[in-house]
């Protein structure tokens, strides 16, 4: 039986790294597990989508769409969501010639 690396199977199933598609599977996958986190620490602060919601003045159904595909919301919304829930944000960003973080 042949054994093959994570980083193999995932070159052959979604495509190498660089090409389109595995960049947007790797984009999906970060904004599935930002939506997740932002549940998870709601869930922990004892605040219903409603509740989060008004603190950031929108509707319970926009916190629901969030947290299922956080890859459809501005990042102004992200950063009220995130300050709300009390989390530090850090943002970081990898250019070809430079590093920039912010946080």
């Amino acid at each position: 039986m042949t054994e093959y690396t994570l980083d193999e199977v995932q070159d052959r199933l979604i495509g190498e790294k660089g090409t389109p598609d595995r960049d947007l599977f790797e984009y999906e996958l970060q904004m599935d597990l930002i939506g997740k986190a932002i549940k998870q620490v709601r869930v922990a602060s004892k605040l219903t989508q409603e509740e989060l919601g008004e603190l950031i003045g929108v509707q319970k159904a926009q916190i629901s769409r969030l947290e299922n595909n956080a890859g459809n919301v501005t990042m102004n919304t992200l950063i009220k969501v995130f300050t709300a829930l009390k989390a530090k944000v850090k943002l970081q960003i990898e250019l070809p010639d430079a590093n920039l973080n912010v946080g």
